[in-house]
């Protein structure tokens, strides 16, 4: 989410990036790193970075995760445009059914809701001599929404701690960052880590968005007809991403895991994901912070990576999200979850 996901790169001090890495294929690839928001909780890093931070999904730092069988049936979407398989349109479909019959949690005056978000970041370093290195790091944070979403929120993240590195290579450039921070602090840059206090949501003097509109707005004002959303979807996300249908199934991920769409839009956006081609049913048993749901995901990068969207069938809620490499990239080892992000919500009486 690009709203409520803090972070681009750690810095590198390293040479020019390799010229497969300029290639128009990496650079649609790389337009999905977790580089920057525009929303009101905006990623914080340099723009001044080479290193790069890719937010992805899974339960497990170095989890990692094969393919599914594929599902070739169609389903036909309004237009006559092909959607989703039949198989991931009725998951869908059905998740949107739970969702409109479980109530949403109820917020008392007085009280918060909780948003704990667990996530895994992929860190990539393309250096001079035409390598590139690898590492995950973890962070979470926890989220609390006030029972009047106008009043202050509070946002508490822990540091990001590196868990599993790709090589020795890798953990040696990891450690030279580091030094290389340490050594020259830069005071420009904003605190990624600690207690942060924002009006309506509003950290760093911003608000958090959906599709360019500020949080509470688009919750009002978003269309609950799934074709409707998702026409508005593709006018909004212009050409980002590599493909329309793999950039629309970010922004519903994107979108979900704020932990703050209520039940009738998040059904809306079940189903819109259902007119979406190429989704498919990627994985049956999924497991993500130790729950279990059903993944549906959609390829993109010539197939070489799959963006996951995980969902509780009994319920209709999102369990999180993940993006996995099914061919080695740019470090990361082939059928390796690369990232993750897994969202729970719950009611508490206070925050921080």
């Amino acid at each position: 989410m690009d709203d409520l996901q803090l972070l681009r790169g750690m810095r590198s001090d390293v040479g020019s990036a390799p010229q497969a890495t300029l290639a128009r294929g990496r650079k649609q690839l790389l337009s999905r790193i977790d580089a920057g928001t525009g929303g009101g909780m905006p990623d914080g890093g340099s723009r001044r970075r080479r290193t790069v931070t890719r937010r992805v999904l899974l339960a497990s730092a170095a989890a990692a995760v094969l393919v599914g069988g594929i599902v070739v049936a169609d389903v036909v979407a309004p237009a006559g445009k092909p959607g989703a398989t039949a198989e991931a349109a009725e998951v869908l479909n059905n998740a949107a059914a739970a969702a409109i019959k479980a109530s949403d949690p109820v917020v008392k005056p007085g009280q918060y809701l909780k948003v704990d978000t667990r996530a895994v970041y992929s860190h990539q370093v393309s250096r001079s001599n035409g390598t590139t290195v690898a590492w995950l790091a973890t962070q979470d944070s926890q989220l609390y929404v006030p029972a009047d979403k106008s009043g202050e929120w509070v946002w508490n993240r822990t540091p990001r701690v590196p868990t599993t590195f790709f090589g020795q290579e890798a953990k040696a450039e990891y450690q030279n960052q580091e030094a290389f921070r340490e050594k020259n602090p830069d005071p420009r840059e904003p605190r990624l880590d600690g207690i942060f206090r924002g009006r309506a949501g509003a950290f760093y003097d911003s608000p958090p968005q959906i599709m360019g509109t500020p949080l509470l707005e688009a919750i009002r004002t978003l269309p609950r007809d799934p074709r409707k959303l998702l026409d508005l979807i593709y006018e909004k996300n212009g050409d980002k991403g590599q493909t329309p249908e793999s950039q629309a199934l970010t922004t519903i991920a994107d979108s979900l895991r704020t932990g703050v769409i209520p039940a009738d839009l998040r059904a809306a956006m079940y189903k819109a994901a259902a007119l979406i081609p190429g989704v498919v049913v990627a994985d049956k048993q999924a497991t993500l912070d130790g729950r279990k749901g059903i993944a549906l995901g959609i390829h993109w990068a010539e197939g070489k990576i799959r963006q996951d969207i995980i969902i509780d069938p009994g319920t209709g809620l999102m369990i999180g999200e993940r993006m996995v490499s099914l061919a080695a990239l740019d470090g990361i080892p082939a059928n390796t979850a690369f990232g993750w992000t897994a969202v729970k919500t719950s009611v508490v009486d206070s925050a921080p």
